[in-house]
């Protein structure tokens, strides 16, 4: 071979090694982003369950004391108890609403587009400034609730200073936001069936009832299991809305685990204990989360 030959050879060569290198390379900077954006952030929150603060400084190592301490406090039972019907109630109440909804803007007919446009308004809004919003509605003295209450000849209503009233008065602010994102989600599906087995289902005679049931749910079981999932995932990790709202009260009737890890972190300056309760509770998501893919493993394969 003529050195000609030897050095369009070594060209070629190094050529075919920055092509191989260039995917890694174009993928290098995003995954720092992610490294310094989610990775060091859990690791460092792990290191911090694990030691004590007094005043905001670290004081030594504990290992696992906080997470010990976590299950004989009362307070953060409490505050988890209170998050699980929270996440429960609003996700339920959102998966039925979008789902119907889904169905009802499935059908084409003048004025959809519009519908469509119009329901997915509140996903779109701020939590911050949809809390505000609902504060003001909830307000006792001048709030809408009032005014309708007492035009309808009703007394005074006390949403925010009643402990069920304001807890479900936080539910209904969660499922007005975020019911349209189920709808977005369960729409979609519902528009990615395939049709000739509902088209087979008409000519046999199967009514709205039996298509649905046969047909539309277990087809659309991926889906809703993706979504619940998904917006479980986020409900329990809810804090502006009940920041600006309540504030966890009255009394701790909506104290979220998100507002009680606040106060403890930023006001009793309890950082690592803090830390070790979002630690648990992101544990339980994730076994919540690798339980229902299971199941919906466990149903595809069936």
């Amino acid at each position: 071979m003529t050195s000609v030959g030897k050095i369009l050879t070594k060209h070629r060569l190094q050529g075919a090694g920055l092509d191989s290198a260039l995917p890694y390379l174009m993928l290098a900077p995003a995954v720092m982003v992610v490294l310094c954006v989610l990775v060091y952030p859990l690791w460092d929150g792990l290191r911090a369950s694990t030691q004590a603060y007094r005043y905001g400084a670290v004081s030594g190592w504990i290992g696992l004391d906080n997470y010990i301490r976590l299950w004989s406090d009362p307070q953060f039972l409490n505050a988890l108890w209170v998050s699980v019907k929270f996440v429960f109630l609003a996700v339920s109440i959102e998966t039925v609403l979008g789902f119907a909804l889904a169905l009802f803007c499935l059908r084409e007919f003048k004025g959809i587009q519009l519908l469509r446009t119009v329901l997915i308004i509140p996903m779109v809004i701020t939590p911050v400034v949809v809390a505000i919003l609902f504060r003001l509605i909830y307000a006792s003295d001048a709030g809408m609730v009032a005014a309708i209450s007492a035009a309808l000849g009703g007394g005074n209503v006390q949403i925010l200073g009643d402990p069920f009233k304001a807890f479900i008065g936080l539910v209904v602010l969660d499922v007005w936001e975020w019911t349209p994102l189920m709808f977005l989600i369960l729409l979609a599906g519902l528009q990615s069936l395939p049709q000739e087995p509902f088209e087979a289902a008409r000519v046999d005679g199967a009514g709205p009832w039996r298509t649905f049931a046969d047909l539309t749910l277990p087809m659309m079981r991926p889906v809703l299991a993706i979504a619940i999932v998904l917006r479980t995932i986020d409900a329990f990790g809810t804090f502006d809305q009940v920041f600006v709202l309540t504030r966890g009260g009255p009394g701790e009737a909506t104290k979220l685990v998100s507002i009680y890890g606040y106060d403890t972190a930023f006001k009793f300056q309890q950082t690592g204990y803090a830390s070790a309760m979002f630690v648990t509770v992101g544990l339980i998501i994730l076994a919540m989360t690798l339980a229902a893919v299971r199941l919906l493993q466990t149903g595809l394969e069936e």
